[in-house]
């Protein structure tokens, strides 16, 4: 592969996630050379053709007549197959950008991030909320947390329920947390029930980190409306992200000479950005400039392992009645 030329991606997976990824690409393919899609692949045959013939690419009902038409792939199919996909791309001298979670296990993403490195591949992991415009711009502000108060909720998807709620939504926030914080939790309590599904449907989570730093978490797919807001409260203000509005403000008190303690409003101003597209801009620059070493997947290992804590803290189901 050479810096001139187009780099060509594949996309595995022609669900919710995959047809947006194939949307993007097409798109930056309309919009002049650097990228081609490369196909799209998926066991549905019908699925795999619609996409293909929508975004004007070839498609396939096995993801492997695509890889070697292509440099890099988009992995979009369900978690607990995700070991043995991103296992066949990377041998096929692919980088891959995988939708989170990494994997289903943490021996699988492990095991993952290990052939990765041994073969000088990149690696990246969909944790889209990273890329969020609003949590970019309040990131840099965010300093030795003492409580974090996280809610991700909505209405059953229909989709994605081949995993728990944390490792699904939860593990979104629980990346966030880590990376602002630096470190990962040294005590879990968890609590989830099973609604509409046979995998945890609602769960909450109560993490302490070494730091001293308590953060609470609550994620839902069975809400009848959607929320996904994120608050931190340090020493010098109270954040607060709204990742559906992409807004950010910060709340601060003051203390006016003879009077009672107000509080200030300050908004964020930032660029309303893509995150989608910042994502797969940050992956394509990664695969250019041969970033093999991206702390992303690391990040999404650490994530990985705490959601894994969290769902073995709960108690089993007999122990509530």
């Amino acid at each position: 592969m050479t810096a001139t030329r187009s780099l060509r991606i594949a996309v595995v997976g022609a669900g919710h996630m995959g047809r947006l990824h194939a949307s993007k690409l097409a798109a930056l393919r309309d919009a002049g050379p650097g990228v081609t899609l490369a196909g799209v692949a998926d066991l549905d045959a019908a699925r795999a053709e619609a996409v293909g013939r929508e975004f004007g690419a070839a498609a396939a009902t096995d993801f492997r007549e695509l890889l070697a038409h292509a440099d890099a792939a988009i992995v979009a199919v369900p978690t607990v197959v995700h070991f043995e996909v991103v296992r066949e791309v990377l041998a096929a001298g692919l980088d891959v950008l995988i939708e989170k979670p990494i994997a289903a296990t943490l021996a699988e993403a492990e095991a993952l991030l290990a052939q990765a490195q041994r073969d000088g591949r990149v690696v990246q992991v969909g944790h889209l909320e990273w890329f969020n415009a609003a949590l970019r711009a309040m990131a840099p502000l965010i300093r030795r947390p003492r409580f974090v108060e996280a809610h991700r909720m909505g209405p059953y998807p229909g989709r994605a329920t081949d995993v728990d709620i944390v490792r699904d939504l939860m593990i979104h926030d629980l990346d966030i947390v880590q990376r602002l914080v630096g470190e990962e939790p040294e005590s879990v309590e968890a609590i989830g029930v099973p609604v509409l599904s046979t995998q945890v449907d609602i769960a909450n989570a109560r993490l302490r980190f070494p730091s001293g730093c308590v953060a609470n978490f609550t994620a839902s797919r069975v809400s009848p409306k959607p929320m996904r807001k994120i608050r931190f409260f340090q020493a010098d203000g109270y954040f607060s992200i709204d990742f559906l509005e992409k807004s950010a403000v910060i709340l601060r008190r003051r203390i006016e000479a003879g009077g009672a303690p107000k509080i200030d409003v300050e908004p964020i101003r930032f660029d309303p950005e893509d995150a989608l597209a910042a994502q797969l801009a940050d992956f394509l620059e990664a695969v250019r400039e041969r970033r093999v070493q991206d702390e992303g997947a690391a990040a999404a290992l650490r994530a990985l392992r705490t959601a894994l804590r969290v769902v073995a803290a709960m108690p089993p189901l007999d122990e509530l009645q």
